[in-house]
């Protein structure tokens, strides 16, 4: 994890407790080609260091003097910067694009209490799904968590699945979700380039194999590896609604436990190999131990887009893709 881009609230909280003044500077809106999107955030302190980013260029320069400024009358402000085409290189905004920041002070004035801050680094470090919202015109600030019960859950439910941050009206909604993790049953060859993909697209892995020849260490140097049996792995690992579970081996002992633990999960993919009329005898012998079709339904087989894949690389490749379409898309796939 890069901290400089994703700790930015828990960095935040370390300089202020540690005494020093701190500003959060977050993009509240785009327009254009913007070259950061909603959400971004660039923490900055008193002595003008930084981490973070808001767009990349010199803005940030702006936006650190505006913070300063911030720092001493400890109001709020609402900034925006855009550029004609021409110009826009020179100020990191490529193509013209617009963006509008929010910079608030933390625990002076009507700023960031600290408390509330804190309350978001906690559920970030405890990996509660949770969003900032920020009403833009009396700042007035809220964490709020996907079981409550009210219009601005309402608001933030479609951020949290999508992760996108978001403008609703005047509240702004910055998403705080858990880490994204992937458990892959099967240590086989797909196996080898679907981890390097996955991680590059921010998953944080486990590989499951109760064959240790399989899951050795020298077929999947520096992964995470457990040799249990993936029934008793998955349960000790609190799958959520950010959790994928791909399983890989076509033996039933092995995949179907696996397939059982994550339908009784939130998990929001299953995906499984093997070709229809596998599935088919799999959905059989599955339905006959009380899943009901609806929990099958949920099982992406056989696994990954139809895009013609043959080797394991473009195997891995469709199951990515498939993955991120259902993490990123309200649709189901047919």
């Amino acid at each position: 994890m890069d901290r400089q881009f994703d700790q930015i609230p828990e960095i935040a909280l370390d300089w202020h407790s540690a005494g020093h003044a701190v500003a959060l500077a977050s993009v509240v809106q785009t327009w254009g080609s913007a070259p950061r999107p909603m959400g971004s955030m660039l923490a900055i302190r008193g002595d003008g260091a930084m981490m973070g980013s808001v767009s990349g260029g010199c803005v940030e320069g702006a936006v650190i003097a505006e913070a300063m400024e911030a720092l001493a009358d400890g109001q709020p402000r609402l900034l925006t910067y855009g550029v004609a085409d021409e110009d826009a290189f020179a100020v990191g905004l490529a193509c013209g694009g617009t963006i509008r920041i929010l910079v608030e002070p933390i625990g002076n004035g009507a700023g960031f209490a600290p408390e509330l801050l804190a309350s978001v680094v906690a559920a970030r470090a405890a990996g509660e799904a949770c969003a900032l919202a920020t009403h833009l015109g009396d700042w007035t600030r809220r964490l709020v968590r996907p079981k409550d019960d009210d219009l601005l859950a309402e608001m933030v439910a479609e951020g949290l699945r999508t992760d996108r941050a978001a403008l609703h009206d005047d509240w702004f909604i910055n998403i705080h979700n858990p880490p994204l993790r992937m458990f892959i049953i099967g240590a086989v060859h797909i196996a080898q380039p679907l981890v390097q993909m996955a991680r590059l697209a921010g998953f944080a892995l486990m590989l499951i194999d109760p064959r240790e020849a399989f899951g050795a260490a020298s077929r999947f140097p520096g992964e995470v590896i457990s040799h249990d049996w993936p029934d008793e792995a998955l349960a000790a690992q609190n799958l959520n609604a950010r959790c994928a579970v791909v399983t890989l081996t076509h033996d039933p002992k092995l995949d179907d436990p696996a397939i059982e633990a994550a339908l009784a999960s939130d998990c929001f993919y299953l995906g499984c190999l093997g070709s229809k009329r596998t599935h088919a005898k799999r959905v059989e012998r599955l339905g006959a131990t009380g899943l009901t079709p609806v929990a099958l339904a949920r099982i992406h087989a056989p696994v990954g887009l139809d895009i013609g894949a043959t080797s394991p690389a473009e195997i891995a490749v469709s199951i990515m893709a498939e993955v991120v379409a259902r993490l990123r898309q309200p649709v189901e796939f047919v």
